[in-house]
């Protein structure tokens, strides 16, 4: 194949024609100082679309849940979270040398998807005060889950618990959008249920680099002073947040077609390899793909789907393939002729 067609994340697209366009016409200040008005700017958008008092534009989400991390949750003590969470599976070993953070592990009965009930009982008080617990978090939509979302009704629930018990809840929302665009809600919806939060303008959004931690003006204010201290402190960032501005104003009116895409992914898929995938499992924009009945195990499949230009990653066992602004409906054809054309190889 000439091109290639990229379904590792939907990290990996190509900032728009416009992004390119605000980028290099960005006027721009030092945002050590906080004078930088197209950050300054940005971070008004993400607080008015959140409605929190103030937010924040750090370079990636991992230091967003980390700035959380530190903020709320005491060296050696605990937070609640699903037991294939991104913020206590890829980014424990973060939490652990930066703030000396540990997890409760709570194990959803599907998909990632934690109830109010599962909560309260990982809530329990220790009877012997050995185990501290000082955050909820929750992530949405659940990437290990398939991109399955979790509701509002849901997160208000556990929002509840958490504050019975006197601990704060915070939303790893990298995707919040794509759920939005299912659950048909806007994102304060969820947010309104969150003592704080994170989005990510660089995954289903488009922009090439950036994510947004919002809350109160405290925790804003506290949030500052981590990221200085982890080294965050950028200077003329403005170049990087036109791009964002450009994501949150185009982005999310076109995630449907991303999920439309992913369910076409997966159907071509559950025909060639039945058993594989459940299309009624992909809601988003991620399709896993259980190959293990094929005969190949996954690096297999993603070697040979490599050669034949279609790039793919492979998390717990399982092929994992997102789309995003870079790949159309015939971009999504061209990879199922991939796939049928690598099942037939020897």
């Amino acid at each position: 194949m000439d091109a290639r067609i990229d379904l590792r994340s939907d990290t990996v697209s190509q900032p728009s024609e416009r992004m390119r366009h605000a980028m290099a016409t960005a006027e721009v200040g030092d945002d050590w100082y906080g004078d930088d008005p197209t950050v300054n700017l940005l971070q008004d958008r993400a607080a008015e679309l959140t409605g929190k008092e103030a937010a924040i534009y750090l370079p990636t989400g991992t230091m967003c849940n980390q700035i959380a991390l530190h903020a709320y949750v005491g060296s050696g003590h605990l937070a609640v979270c699903e037991a294939s969470a991104h913020l206590g599976g890829t980014e424990a070993s973060s939490a652990a040398a930066l703030s000396g953070v540990a997890f409760r592990y709570v194990p959803a009965a599907s998909r990632g998807l934690l109830t109010a009930e599962q909560v309260g009982v990982a809530l329990a008080p220790d009877p012997y005060d050995a185990s501290v617990v000082d955050l909820v978090a929750l992530e949405n939509t659940h990437q290990v889950g398939g991109g399955s979302v979790l509701g509002v009704a849901e997160t208000g629930r556990i929002a509840a618990v958490a504050t019975a018990a006197g601990v704060p809840l915070y939303l790893d929302g990298a995707r919040i959008f794509n759920a939005c665009a299912v659950a048909g809600v806007a994102v304060a919806d969820y947010a309104r249920h969150a003592d704080s939060m994170m989005f990510c303008l660089s995954k289903g959004l488009g922009a090439p680099i950036g994510s947004v931690l919002a809350g109160d003006a405290a925790f804003i204010r506290e949030a500052r002073r981590l990221k200085i201290l982890l080294g965050g402190a950028w200077r003329q960032a403005g170049i990087m947040a036109a791009a964002g501005l450009i994501a949150l104003a185009e982005g999310p009116g076109r995630l449907p077609e991303d999920h439309a895409n992913a369910r076409a992914l997966a159907a071509g898929l559950a025909e060639l390899l039945p058993g594989s995938v459940d299309p009624a499992d992909v809601p988003t924009n991620i399709v896993f793909a259980d190959v293990s009945g094929t005969g190949r195990d996954a690096a297999r499949w993603r070697e040979l789907l490599a050669e034949e230009g279609v790039l793919v990653t492979i998390i717990g066992g399982r092929v994992r393939m997102l789309t995003h602004v870079g790949v159309t409906a015939a971009g999504i054809s061209a990879a199922l002729d991939a796939w049928r054309r690598a099942a037939k190889a020897p």
